[in-house]
């Protein structure tokens, strides 16, 4: 497994080494003590989570604050997505940075996303099927929406020309400097 450093030490993309021949691939898809010792930490994920989107939906930027704040390690498997996770620790020297990446069925790579950032992604395919670990149940009360357009944050999402698909709660998000 290739771990691959970003622009923000703490996000991290995991790419797997994968077998393939005329009858498919193999791959493993996650090994407890090489993803610790890539993150540095003992991670206990505790819910597993699938979701199904069509073309131009973007889903995001969500986070749960504390005492349930969640790290996530998210995967694309049917189609593909650009996933972001922005920074929002308050006291962090990269607070409001962002980083985007292309997940998908056919590049394998998972992004890893630890607590105190918000996520979200933008589906680029006809469909996408995307899973994500969590290492915190998820809490309504203790959940938060950053604006996918916040201004401060200026994400470069991909086909800004198309009109996203938004739920109530993406479009009714909080600007960063909100939380």
């Amino acid at each position: 497994m290739n771990v691959l450093e970003t622009e923000i030490s703490d996000l991290l993309i995991f790419e797997p080494k994968v077998f393939g021949d005329d009858r498919g691939f193999f791959m493993e898809s996650f090994n407890q003590k090489v993803f610790e010792e890539a993150v540095g930490r003992k991670v206990d994920f505790v819910q597993d989570n699938h979701s199904k989107s069509v073309k131009a939906v973007l889903r995001g930027l969500h986070l749960q604050v504390p005492p349930f704040a969640q790290a996530k390690l998210v995967r694309c498997i049917v189609g593909e997505v650009f996933d972001v996770a922005v920074d929002v620790r308050k006291n962090s020297q990269t607070f409001g940075k962002w980083v985007g990446v292309n997940l998908s069925a056919d590049n394998k790579r998972q992004f890893w996303i630890p607590e105190g950032f918000a996520h979200g992604f933008l589906v680029l395919s006809e469909t996408a099927e995307f899973v994500y670990k969590t290492t915190n149940y998820y809490s309504p009360k203790h959940e938060r929406s950053v604006l996918w357009c916040d201004p401060d944050i200026n994400i470069l999402w991909p086909n800004l020309e198309q009109d996203f698909i938004l739920s109530d709660k993406d479009r009714l998000g909080v600007e960063i400097k909100a939380l």
